[in-house]
């Protein structure tokens, strides 16, 4: 067996870190409230208060409910979050977690039956949730005791710990009695939710704000301010605009806007790596995409280094597969540079004027920043100069799920092309859920319908790895596969910007994929 422990109170990444105090806390601090735009940013607020349905919005999330393990700060490794400890057997099939001592916002003791209930709920599609598909490898989930959980695998699974660090624990007192189909609608989670994090829910004013309270009992210690609140915006321009006049002390900002901060002592840009790979997706059940060479034809016709430069101010990476890190990209890819002459001789030896001519297309994204609209905005005129008539729709994330993971008689003529963005790391397991055929909805997020058997057995053979040393093969085998047969038109992974007031003292933000979740701590966030 190897143990991994976990203790509270791990170093913050200095990079990412506002300032600190060593002073006492005064009394008057509890009364100190910090607001933010938490949600701004690629996909904007999600409208979605149940973790278990929610594709972003992890970092407020958070807050207020913990998953049982964690990415540290800058997402190199795990540490503990409701689990203090864990072993995994030598087969890399048995996961035992050593739970920490905590109560739920009611005063309930959170305990293993908390952990099976969690689990067996997000393994159940009828609930909603976006992690059954993900969570298939799973066998059983047992309690031996309070504080013990055993989750048991039918096959090894490279991404189980990954995906543990986005299931949010909930509260078997008060959910258990409501039939999973009925949770995805239920207003418990933007009324009365139950965690056990360091703030509390207090209240959600629709659309608006929500405000969180600090919860005397935290095991971290009490937050050192009284309340948190997550404020929400139609765009990041106006975040910025309550940034700059006070009203909040954080946001994220596109990168032009990070721009205008550079030099002003009153606030601090942090940029990092998004991790988080974005593509244009072809819609498998669309017949426009079935011929690979339509396919190289779209990626040829493409600038994307001139998009980055122009565009991103040459902070993004063009990538030739689902990875841009150099231990995941083999030698010898297609890199697919710019080449629209050869685009059109694609598109012609593949007959495109009788698959489809200059007929517009819809093209599907929920990325509506000025940033986005810039760049499909390219590609729009990009595509027209090879033939292929493209037309940008932008949507809310809520609208944009209820199109491309519909069940009952989907519309594919709403979504055959789409803009997006994928978790590509810091577990490269992360495209899994987007690319393999297991991971079709509505268990999985396979929106594309992609059903390639070589994509979807490199995948398998990459997940079921249990060799430490053949690992980093492995996903390279995978990247090779999406470079041939390109299930999707893969971009580039681009840095994203936050902006801070320097009034904040320790608070933390990395520019997670889905807003993480991470340990960002948010008990020692505090004002000056």
């Amino acid at each position: 067996m190897r143990r991994r422990d976990f203790t509270q109170g791990l170093a913050f990444t200095a990079a990412l870190m506002l300032g600190s105090s060593a002073l006492p806390l005064p009394a008057f601090a509890q009364d100190k409230t910090i607001t933010g735009g938490f949600d701004v940013g690629p996909g904007g607020f999600p409208k979605n208060f149940n973790p278990l349905a929610a594709t972003a919005g992890f970092m407020w999330l958070k807050t207020y409910f913990e998953p049982l393990v964690i990415y540290n700060a800058d997402l190199s490794a795990l540490e503990g979050a409701l689990a203090k400890s864990f072993t995994v057997s030598d087969d890399q099939k048995t996961y035992t977690f050593a739970l920490v001592s905590e109560s739920w916002h009611d005063g309930k003791p959170f305990t293993s039956a908390d952990v099976k209930f969690t689990l067996d709920l997000a393994r159940n599609k009828a609930s909603g949730s976006v992690f059954a598909a993900r969570l298939a490898s799973i066998a059983s989930v047992e309690t031996p005791d309070d504080h013990t959980a055993v989750v048991t695998l039918s096959k090894a699974d490279g991404s189980l710990l990954s995906i543990l660090a986005q299931v949010m624990m909930l509260p078997a007192h008060a959910l258990a009695d409501i039939a999973p189909e009925s949770l995805a609608t239920s207003q418990w989670w933007s009324t009365t939710p139950i965690g056990t994090g360091p703030f509390k829910f207090s209240r959600y004013v629709t659309d608006q704000y929500v405000e969180l309270a600090a919860s005397d009992s935290y095991r971290g210690g009490r937050p050192k301010v009284g309340k948190l609140i997550n404020r929400y915006f139609e765009n990041a321009a106006a975040a910025v605009s309550a940034l700059r006049a006070g009203e909040i002390q954080f946001t994220y900002v596109e990168p032009d806007d990070a721009k205008t901060f550079d030099g002003d002592n009153n606030f601090r840009v942090i940029k990092g790596d998004s991790y988080v790979v974005n593509y244009i997706g072809f819609n498998q059940k669309v017949d426009l995409w079935k011929d690979v060479r339509v396919r190289q034809a779209v990626m040829y016709a493409i600038d994307r280094n001139a998009i980055i430069q122009s565009l991103y101010g040459g902070a993004a990476t063009a990538a030739n597969c689902g990875y841009v890190a150099p231990h995941l990209v083999p030698e010898g890819l297609n890199d697919y540079a710019y080449d629209p002459e050869k685009a059109k001789a694609l598109l012609a030896e593949a007959g495109w004027d009788k698959i489809n001519g200059d007929k517009p297309i819809t093209w599907l994204t929920y990325y509506g920043t000025p940033q986005a609209a810039n760049v499909m905005a390219a590609v729009q005129a990009m595509l027209a100069q090879v033939g292929i008539n493209v037309v940008p729709r932008v949507v809310d994330t809520p609208t944009y799920n209820g199109i491309v993971y519909k069940q009952d008689d989907p519309d594919w003529s709403q979504f055959p092309l789409v803009y997006a963005g994928l978790q590509n790391g810091p577990n490269p397991a992360g495209i899994n859920v987007g690319l393999n055929k297991s991971q079709l909805p509505p268990a999985g997020a396979n929106i594309m319908r992609v059903e390639f058997d070589d994509l979807s057995a490199a995948f398998d053979a990459a997940l079921g790895e249990t060799d430490a040393s053949k690992v980093d093969g492995r996903w390279q085998e995978v990247c090779r596969v999406m470079n041939a047969e390109l299930p999707w038109a893969t971009m580039w992974v681009a840095s994203r910007y936050g902006v801070a007031s320097t009034k904040l003292v320790d608070f933390v933000w990395t520019p997670a994929p889905a807003g993480g979740p991470y340990a960002d701590h948010p008990e020692r966030w505090d004002l000056k």
